[in-house]
Formats: structure tokens, sequence, C-alpha cells
């Protein structure tokens, strides 16, 4: 029997409801989902990436089934190899992700072509969840109760008492 293993890649900063919501549906996909917690030198991490990890690995104990979080400094689809992956499960909020998300899917294609991504639309009521934006409003001062879990909420909190919060 082979197992089927996919990886759910991203910078998970924070990990959010959407992330969330993504891992439990990707995790029936497969008998095995690696969830890939990587840098991205565009972005500037509100944690790093052990802090990223362990935030992630709490998050999804609950959850059962195989999953594993793992951290990956590479080409998503060297990683996915790595894994023994054979499918990349990508989340899509809207239009402006689905054009973002093609194109990395098309080079993703063409580097190797025995890796398959799936797309997954996000529960409607997650859809505007985006882990920049969550930032913002907790660096300004807002809720974001309504888009993390009590434990992310509480970790962003301590964060933004450490940096100090804008617009005070």
């Amino acid at each position: 029997m082979t197992i089927r293993t996919g990886v759910y890649p991203g910078t998970f900063d924070p990990v959010t409801l959407g992330h969330m919501d993504i891992i439990r549906r990707g995790a029936k996909l497969v008998d095995r989902l690696v969830i890939g917690v990587t840098t991205n030198p565009s972005k500037s991490p509100m944690f790093d990436l052990e802090e990223r990890m362990t935030m992630v690995q709490r998050e999804v104990a609950e959850i059962g089934g195989e999953i594993h979080v793992v951290s990956f400094d590479s080409l998503l689809m060297d990683f996915a190899e790595r894994e023994g992956a054979r499918v990349i499960v990508r989340g899509l909020r809207a239009v402006a992700d689905f054009e973002y998300e093609y194109q990395m899917a098309g080079m993703n294609q063409q580097i190797n072509p025995r890796v398959e991504t799936v797309f997954l639309m996000a529960d409607v009521s997650l859809q505007p969840i985006a882990s920049r934006l969550v930032k913002e409003i907790a660096l300004y001062g807002g809720p974001i109760d309504r888009f993390v879990t009590p434990a992310v909420a509480i970790d962003v909190a301590a964060r933004v008492e450490k940096v100090g919060r804008k617009g005070s």
C-alpha cells in the first residue's frame, strides 16, 4: 500500500483559522500531511521560525491523523520530493490568490511534473483572513480573536506588547 503524502507550505506568521481550515480539510485528502513552515524573503515575520513551528505544532495537535510540522528553506518542489509528497495543498481566498497560485503551480509543474497542486477554497467565513492583516490589526490594538485561536491570540498579544503597539 502506498502512503499518499501531501505538503501544505506557508510562513504561518501567525497561523490563522483560515490555515487551520485548509489543514483539516487537506489532511482528509492524504494519508500523511506535512506542514512546511518556511521563510519568505519578501516578508518581515512577527515570529521567528522556531516560534512559528511551535505555534503550528500546538494548533494541529488536536486534529488527529498523520500530520507533521517541518521547517524548510528550499524550493517547494525540492521539499516536496524530500518528503515523498505527490500533492501540494494550497488554500485560495480570492481571485487575486488564484492568479498568483496558478502561476506558481505552473512553474512548479515545470520543475517537477510528478507533484500535483490541489487548491482548496477557504470556507466563506474565513476568506478575508490573512496573516498580514491579522498582524496589522493587532499592532494597532484591534481585536483578532475572530481570526485566530485563543492561544495564537495570546501569542500575538504578547509579541505586540514586546515590540510596542502602533498608533499609541
